[in-house]
């Protein structure tokens, strides 16, 4: 891979061993075809009878609090203050779409120019968060089909991430601004960060570069 075409460095590295629960950060991450070790390998299944999401995962959107927590069982407890019953089920991964997501700050930067405050990256969930190299000036759209590396990791990008209500949660309160997903679907097109398939599975840490081909 060419290696002058630098995207940026890799900030942080986050999994969700529990799907729609909070994060965990990592200092490196082995990644295969599935996805980072560890990775949405859980979630929480609705077992009531008449809800909506019926035999589907409980998603963020469905409960403002569980990005909050980290605990099966505490977002059982939510659920339950709402007369939603929830089984934990293994065996995944559990991904809405592709294996591994990416978040640029530039692209956060746009949102955050817009909305006036900080947005803490959490918000979008992504498993790498890049700090832009000098003159990156990307968008997602322009990403899609472009071969990066970051550490022993290959990867493809293939689409962007369209997002919903739950970008307007904060992480640590559960309080929903709804001027956070007005900003990103007016301005952004309803769009924040990328979607990526692994093409060759590694290891990769904080730190590490992250280059297109």
């Amino acid at each position: 891979m060419d290696q002058s075409h630098p995207l940026g460095t890799v900030a942080h590295l986050w999994r969700y061993p529990v799907k729609a629960l909070a994060a965990e950060a990592l200092q490196a991450a082995e990644i295969a075809a599935e996805g980072l070790s560890g990775d949405r390998r859980s979630a929480l299944f609705v077992e009531s009878a008449g809800h909506a999401r019926s035999g589907k995962p409980f998603r963020g959107k469905e409960h403002n609090l569980l990005h909050t927590v980290q605990l099966p069982e505490e977002a059982i407890a939510l659920a339950e203050i709402r007369a939603v019953k929830l089984n934990l089920r293994n065996g995944g991964p559990y991904f809405d779409d592709s294996a591994v997501s990416i978040l640029i700050d530039r692209w956060l930067q746009e949102a955050e120019a817009l909305t006036g405050f900080a947005l803490d990256p959490l918000r979008f969930r992504p498993n790498l968060f890049v700090r832009s190299a000098s003159g990156f000036s990307a968008s997602e759209n322009e990403l899609i089909g472009s071969r990066l590396a970051a550490g022993s990791v290959r990867l493809r990008v293939t689409d962007t991430i369209k997002r919903c209500v739950t970008i307007g949660y904060d992480v640590s309160s559960g309080y929903n601004d709804p001027d956070v997903l007005r900003v990103v679907a007016g301005h952004r097109a309803n769009v924040m960060g990328v979607y990526c398939a692994v093409e060759r599975p590694g290891s990769v840490r904080v730190g590490d570069l992250l280059t297109r081909d």
